[in-house]
């Protein structure tokens, strides 16, 4: 279930390629497919193994191009241990929400994307965000959940501002390319989850659409295929947006 769209994003075969906050890896796995030199970094050494296996295994089955290069590495985002103008794309999907400096860990990606790469960040949608939030406490209370709801202007503005001053001199801001929503179909489910206990799985409202997710995913029948293209730019649950490094970036 991929939330950033690869094409809009740029990537090519052959590029070095960082998801940040990688989690079980379904972006990195997805860019490995094509043919991307990827690093898959997160602070969760345990879902890091995980990823590392499924690489393997995606190697040996054939799954990847000849030449395409895939690796894991454990870190803190607010400070990145890889060299300035590093990658040429990076995925940042559903982690911001997370950290407490999101500010330091954007110009942290900002500084390790090259002058010309291109950089997509997904983060919760505001409107099913606080419906989820008035719904329950417990769904952003939890330990390492979601501290904060963005708008779509604050996100822009953060990320554009971190380019004017990166590396302790002056340079360009980023540039902002467009957004995208993903995951209509299911903000109903964590309203449904959120209404009945976000950890009661067995309530049947919220078993009844689990079902229907999994056969989304697993089957992708045209009629919730067009679904979630109707419902996408309405309730989607994620907000993506797509950034530019200037060139001329000092």
């Amino acid at each position: 279930m991929l939330t950033v769209d690869f094409d809009r994003l740029g990537l090519r075969p052959g590029e070095r390629v960082l998801d940040m906050g990688a989690g079980g890896g379904r972006h990195a796995f997805e860019m490995y497919r094509r043919g991307a030199d990827v690093v898959a970094f997160d602070m969760d050494a345990d879902e890091l193994a995980g990823v590392l296996e499924i690489f393997g295994a995606m190697k040996e089955n054939g799954e990847v191009p000849d030449g395409a290069n895939a690796d894991i590495k454990q870190g803190d985002a607010l400070q990145l241990p890889f060299a300035d103008d590093e990658f040429d794309r990076i995925v940042a999907a559903e982690v911001l929400e997370h950290i407490h400096d999101d500010v330091r860990a954007i110009t942290e990606l900002v500084r390790v994307l090259r002058p010309g790469g291109t950089l997509a960040i997904s983060v919760p949608r505001w409107l099913p965000e606080v419906i989820n939030w008035k719904l329950s406490a417990d769904y952003h209370n939890a330990e390492g959940g979601h501290i904060r709801i963005y708008t779509d202007h604050e996100l822009i503005d953060k990320v554009t501002k971190a380019g004017r001053f990166n590396n302790g001199l002056p340079g360009e801001a980023m540039v902002f390319e467009g957004k995208d929503y993903a995951h209509g179909l299911h903000a109903p489910y964590w309203w449904i989850k959120c209404a009945v206990g976000v950890t009661n799985d067995d309530h049947p409202a919220a078993r009844a659409y689990h079902k229907l997710l999994v056969w989304e995913i697993m089957k992708q029948p045209k009629a919730l295929q067009y679904a979630a293209k109707v419902l996408d730019p309405l309730i989607g649950k994620s907000m993506v947006l797509y950034f530019r490094k200037p060139e001329a970036h000092a």
